[in-house]
């Protein structure tokens, strides 16, 4: 890998030229540095909230050795996927990200590729938004069960997920500039978060579990009788945890030095987050002190009470708040990446109502309109938890394989093209084809996965309804393609000549 000396970083109108050379103008304002790019993608992916807003699907789908060994082989892959996107990235450092790449570098057909590209894209930042403020509910409710008696029944656990999704938008409204402060203060929440309870569980209980409990054990409670089969869902833990990362593409009309920024700011997200989220796992898991009460607490929420029985009630709740905590940054960051794209998406027309959701609020320079449809959007698909005992796991597995197909199609037209690639900055040189292909593979392994039954026997209230959501979404995006928009739609649009650009940025900065 190559790339630019990090100690020199691009002037602030290389980048807003290199945008020009892809057809924008600079409407979003470039706020953000390298670290904050970095903190916005390390933060959405966030190891206190995928691992332990899953945690206890996992104690029931494999168990400890599924947790534990299952978290550095899903890694290694999402490493692999992650690189290649990084590669391209590079070249097209714009918010559209993936959609735009496939756009550019489809040989044939390219509207159609960006397309579904986008729409995949578009359900899985959504899920993956509703994923982690449904995890933060969960937590909170969990807390203030323990604390003041607020029980977690389905209504006031989604009470809860609208709340916070009402919080996330009005703070993305403060503009870029407090969103990428708190994103910045959100890493070492995050670091300093994972060192206090790892270190709190390790000399807080009077005893631990054994080594081969925690690296041998396995546990199947799904019902179903396959236990490769039930090792395999176990990984939904560490994929769904490891989602968010196009976070740093999608920033990257608001980084300084963005064509290296952005692609270092997918991959080192992934890779602290590898390191990080195997110690937390690991050091968890070693604090179980009873596996039932954790499987079956009353809370809904196996962490907190493994939290409890490790440590007592009053630093169980400490430790709750940090999580929470940790939950809350994402789903802020979440919120923001999905608003972009969203932005992004529209400014080519391909959503309806696009021009409602491409308008910039001249005062802070963000798509307001956007991120409320991010946040309307995730509560949406989080509703059917009122009647649907594995919504949870649902909605993650939406998250999953959305985003997932959306961040391989790029790198599969990438492998199309071979040497006619043009790499940007960042490359990965003669190592790319195979990354490419190994990140391809693995992707097509999990979509079909993740959309398999999870629990045994299959009823109304255990239905895994991600093929549902899917199939909605691909079929509508689909009969639109067909019917309608085959005909206008031809990819990413040019705003303008250089001059006009420059006219619309003039004119944010008039109206600012």
């Amino acid at each position: 890998m190559s790339s630019t000396d990090p100690m020199s970083p691009a002037a602030p109108d290389s980048d807003t030229s290199k945008l020009h050379q892809l057809g924008y103008a600079q409407e979003l304002a470039r706020h953000m540095s390298g670290f904050s790019n970095f903190a916005v993608s390390f933060t959405i992916i966030s190891i206190l909230s995928g691992c332990l807003t899953l945690y206890g699907f996992g104690l029931n789908t494999g168990g400890p050795a599924v947790i534990i060994w299952g978290w550095p082989f899903v890694g290694l892959m999402t490493l692999f996927v992650g690189l290649s996107m990084a590669e391209v990235c590079s070249s097209y450092p714009t918010a559209g990200g993936l959609y735009y790449w496939s756009a550019k570098l489809a040989k044939q057909n390219g509207a159609a590729w960006s397309w579904f590209t986008g729409w995949f894209n578009f359900l899985g930042q959504v899920a993956v938004t509703a994923g982690i403020d449904f995890g933060a509910a969960f937590f909170l409710n969990a807390f203030l069960d323990l604390q003041f008696g607020f029980d977690p029944r389905p209504w006031h656990t989604i009470l809860l997920f609208f709340l916070i999704l009402v919080l996330h938008g009005a703070l993305n409204q403060f503009g870029v500039k407090v969103v990428a402060r708190l994103n910045d203060i959100s890493v070492w929440w995050h670091v300093l978060g994972v060192a206090v309870i790892v270190a709190v569980l390790a000399f807080g209980p009077d005893k631990h579990q054994s080594t081969s409990f925690v690296f041998t054990k396995f546990v199947n409670n799904t019902g179903w009788g396959s236990t490769f089969y039930v090792a395999m869902l176990g990984l939904l833990l560490a994929q769904y945890t490891l989602t968010g990362f196009d976070a740093s593409a999608h920033m990257t009309e608001e980084t300084h030095d963005a064509s290296v920024a952005g692609p270092r700011g997918i991959v080192l997200s992934i890779v602290v987050s590898i390191v990080a989220g195997w110690v937390l796992l690991i050091g968890l898991t070693y604090a179980i002190q009873n596996y039932d009460s954790a499987t079956g607490t009353a809370t809904g929420v196996p962490p907190a009470q493994i939290f409890i029985d490790a440590v007592g009630s009053t630093g169980g709740k400490l430790l709750l708040l940090i999580a929470i905590g940790a939950q809350l940054f994402c789903g802020m960051a979440s919120v923001t990446a999905n608003s972009r794209m969203i932005y992004a998406f529209s400014r080519d027309g391909a959503l309806p109502a696009s021009s409602l959701w491409h308008q910039i609020n001249p005062r802070t320079r963000t798509p307001t309109n956007a991120i409320w449809l991010a946040s309307g959007a995730a509560f949406l698909l989080g509703l059917p938890y009122l009647f649907n005992a594995t919504a949870y796991a649902a909605v993650t597995s939406i998250a999953v394989i959305g985003l997932y197909i959306a961040y391989v199609t790029p790198t599969y037209l990438r492998l199309r093209q071979g040497d006619a690639f043009e790499p940007g900055p960042w490359s990965l040189g003669r190592w790319s084809r195979p990354i490419g292909i190994i990140a391809v593979l693995w992707v097509v392994f999990i979509t079909v996965l993740f959309m398999l039954p999870t629990v045994s026997p299959v009823t109304r209230l255990t239905f895994n309804y991600t093929p549902v959501a899917v199939l909605v979404v691909v079929g509508f995006a689909g009969i639109w393609w067909l019917v309608s928009a085959k005909n206008w739609f031809t990819g990413p649009r040019v705003q303008g000549s250089a001059e006009e650009l420059a006219a619309i940025e003039r004119d944010l900065e008039n109206r600012a």
